[in-house]
């Protein structure tokens, strides 16, 4: 794969009026999203509840506020961040899966209105319950509340709830205007806003002897294996053949017979089976947290917790049945066979029609299972890793996968955009004249 010039590529960039302006909506979306996780909600001793969150030293809340940017651990606007409605996506697309209507609906471009419209009802209920569980989260620590009571846990609840019913809208507005996939890009950017500091706290760490010099390297050589093999599973891809035989067009026109190939990509869903495995995980166990005078749901809450073999084994199980699950969503081998079939071409030695699809689909279900446990591991291993060494803090390769897979699919879109305009992308690439389905976020 030849490397093109960068310079020129970022150049192109904004040669393109429409390009360049949706590139500065999203830019703008992304700064208003961070000044709203700076807003703290009133009648709160945000250091109280900072302390609480640095004595976790990770955690399900800690999750949580990893994947909002902190606005958790400071009770901002914002502090619910993307999660609601990511929880409400994955409930419908489950839902798509397994009930016919609303999958024939989601087929459908009024029904997929009417479906995104339940999807957004759904986000402000799930808003309504996290912003109400964490009033009485933040009354049980002591000193962080001014005045508990109904009062505080109504204007908390609002405020959250406000807060977390814009950012969907944000969200859906990058989408729709700007580049990339919104909800992924708010998390990417939650994620990388807290990079920095916890590359000062890193460095802090072993100047203060709690993490050695050796241990850093480590740490600094499995980061940098997480990101090199993010990019070689993301962009790995089994090239199926086909044949286009010569075919007599319009006015007598021919068109010459073609050998090429349905490139099939080992990790389709990307970033996304991490988040919604991510996502099932720490809702329920954040609740579990906000209501511990029950003992079932302290015993729930304690075997969740990052580091429990109850959290490795759910987190592997819903990794792998999410791989499987949104690939199904975004492939659709039926569809390319259909497609193939409308060119007049053909898999050498499978009949066209339903046995291609079938070929398609039984290829497909192999090459996912690598990429299914490749996302396992490279979640799992880092954090096993960091309980090996004994480092200080909960370090785990979820958020760097995050991180490589968003900006890897963002820069893709940005390649495809130039492409289209004929301009240099940011990788040059063989010519495909097929193109199957892509996979994109939310």
């Amino acid at each position: 794969m030849a490397q093109s010039n960068p310079a020129a590529a970022v150049a192109n960039l904004f040669k393109t009026p429409e390009l360049k302006s949706k590139i500065g909506f999203t830019l703008l979306a992304l700064v208003v999203y961070r000044i709203g996780a700076h807003i703290t909600a009133p009648g709160i001793d945000v250091n109280a509840l900072l302390a609480f969150f640095q004595s976790q030293q990770g955690g399900l809340l800690g999750l949580y506020d990893m994947f909002v940017g902190g606005g958790l651990s400071r009770a901002t606007l914002f502090a619910l961040g993307i999660i609601p409605y990511i929880s409400a996506s994955i409930v419908f697309q489950i839902l798509g899966a397994v009930i016919p209507t609303v999958e024939k609906l989601q087929r459908e471009e009024q029904g997929r209105k009417k479906v995104e419209q339940w999807t957004r009802y759904m986000t402000v209920g799930i808003a309504i319950m996290q912003a109400w569980g964490f009033a009485l989260f933040m009354e049980s620590l002591q000193g962080a509340v001014g005045n508990p009571g109904f009062g505080f846990r109504l204007e908390m609840t609002l405020f959250l709830t406000t807060g977390a019913v814009f950012v969907m809208w944000l969200g859906e507005q990058i989408t729709e205007r700007g580049v990339g996939n919104g909800a992924s890009l708010l998390i990417f950017f939650s994620i990388v806003e807290r990079f920095w500091p916890s590359i000062v706290q890193t460095f802090n760490f072993v100047s203060t002897g709690a993490l050695s010099v050796f241990q850093l390297v480590l740490l600094g050589l499995v980061m940098l294996a997480v990101v090199a093999f993010t990019v070689a599973i993301t962009v790995a891809a089994r090239r199926v053949p086909i044949q286009i035989p010569q075919r007599t067009m319009a006015r007598g026109r021919q068109r010459e017979s073609a050998k090429n190939f349905i490139p099939l990509r080992m990790n389709a869903a990307n970033v996304m089976p991490i988040i919604f495995a991510q996502t099932v995980i720490v809702v329920p166990g954040t609740l579990a947290q906000f209501f511990q005078g029950i003992p079932f749901v302290q015993r729930m809450s304690e075997a969740l917790q990052p580091g429990t073999w109850a959290y490795y084994v759910l987190s592997a199980v819903l990794v792998v049945f999410f791989t499987y699950f949104y690939t199904s969503i975004i492939f659709n081998p039926i569809d390319i066979s259909e497609n193939l079939k409308k060119q007049g071409g053909f898999i050498p030695g499978v009949k066209p029609g339903a046995k291609t699809a079938e070929y398609i689909d039984r290829v497909m279900s192999r090459i996912t299972f690598p990429g299914a446990i490749f996302l396992m591991l490279i979640m799992l291993l880092p954090m096993w890793i960091g309980q090996l060494i004994n480092v200080p803090f909960l370090f785990g390769g979820t958020s760097l996968l995050i991180v490589v897979g968003v900006g890897l699919d963002t820069v893709q879109q940005l390649q495809q955009h130039l492409l289209l305009r004929k301009y240099d992308g940011f990788m040059k690439k063989g010519r495909i004249r097929f193109r199957g389905r892509q996979p994109s976020g939310f």
